[in-house]
């Protein structure tokens, strides 16, 4: 009997294994696709969900500390102060569903307002990321069920095996925003088929604003934001067999009135050669790598596309100075 026990154990972690390794490899050859196709093209860009692998996720959670970066602490001030309004107004949510959780530190503050709260479901890119987050909640919020759903967000379409129930969406940081206007109207309808009918969605959005308080946000004098960037460069060579010289690039933040929105590249400062995967890339001095977007918002605005997607907006926070909003959608 022993014997069979631990073989059945010993089965268990191989299988488990073989699921991680399996999900590994075809993350890296995705990853491949898209920076092979995205550097073949003109201009040229990479997604900005590649971004976030372990160590850029970490250098985010640097930024959001960074003092120029108003988002994150916001954020977490108009959670602290309208929490139960919020709880309130969702109603008897048994299950929160995190799209792009990150480290969940602003969801506790969710958590803790939700009364009747069973089971929280984090989603996120970074395995190793979404399992440290899974521990702190646990052990912060005992007797919560928390089953972390590894994916990318823009791309889970169900939450096999999760409780139905009364769900709340929580779409934090303003993630929303690196999305174009067409990829977030997707995702909002993505999100409708996965909470269900009946169900509310949380969701953050950055305000439209001056330039001077918008740009040190995207390029700090510390240089945390410019390492993030640079680490897309460096997670190519690690995994893609790439030499990029990383300081042969420049991380660049500009503002596109016209889209309202920032945009973040990386500019080379030389002319240069770069190989990929055995492939040739040459780059011209000024040339850039366009990375990511991140869209700014009326309230009103907002709104709107939320209701082109299905949703009816229930409340919309703000903070005094207008840097930032709190939106609550329900799916009739």
């Amino acid at each position: 009997m022993a014997s069979d026990i631990s073989s059945s154990m010993a089965e268990g972690r191989t299988s488990t294994s073989a699921t991680k390794s399996a999900r590994r490899t075809a993350e890296i050859a995705e990853f491949a696709d898209a920076v092979l196709h995205g550097l073949s093209k003109r201009p040229r860009s990479i997604p900005s969900r590649f971004l976030y692998d372990a160590t850029g996720s970490a250098l985010f959670e640097d930024i959001t500390r960074v003092e120029a970066y108003y988002p994150t602490r916001t954020e977490t001030a108009l959670l602290d102060s309208y929490g139960d309004e919020i709880a309130a107004l969702a109603g008897d949510v048994e299950t929160l569903v995190e799209f792009g959780s990150g480290s969940s530190r602003k969801t506790s503050l969710l958590i803790e307002a939700l009364a009747g709260l069973d089971t929280y479901i984090p989603i996120d890119v970074s395995e190793s990321f979404l399992a440290d987050a899974a521990k702190r909640l646990e052990a912060k919020h005992p007797g919560l069920n928390v089953k972390p759903h590894v994916g990318d967000f823009m791309r889970t379409r169900n939450l096999a095996g999760a409780p139905r129930g009364e769900r709340l969406g929580f779409f934090s940081g303003s993630t929303i925003g690196n999305l174009t206007h067409e990829e977030a109207k997707a995702f909002l309808e993505n999100a409708a088929e996965i909470l269900g009918v009946g169900s509310t969605f949380l969701i953050g959005v950055d305000l439209k604003k001056s330039l001077d308080i918008l740009l040190p946000a995207y390029d700090d004098e510390e240089g945390v934001t410019a390492a993030f960037s640079l680490n897309l460069l460096a997670r190519i060579n690690r995994e893609l067999d790439g030499d990029f010289d990383t300081t042969g690039f420049a991380h660049t933040a500009l503002y596109n009135d016209g889209k309202g929105r920032i945009e973040i590249y990386l500019q080379s400062l030389t002319d240069q050669d770069v190989r990929v995967m055995g492939r040739s890339f040459s780059f011209g001095k000024g040339e850039r790598i366009h990375t990511e977007n991140s869209h700014k918002y009326s309230v009103s605005e907002f709104q709107a596309l939320a209701q082109s997607a299905g949703w009816q907006p229930v409340k919309a926070w703000t903070d005094p100075a207008d840097l930032f909003s709190l939106h609550l959608l329900r799916l009739a």
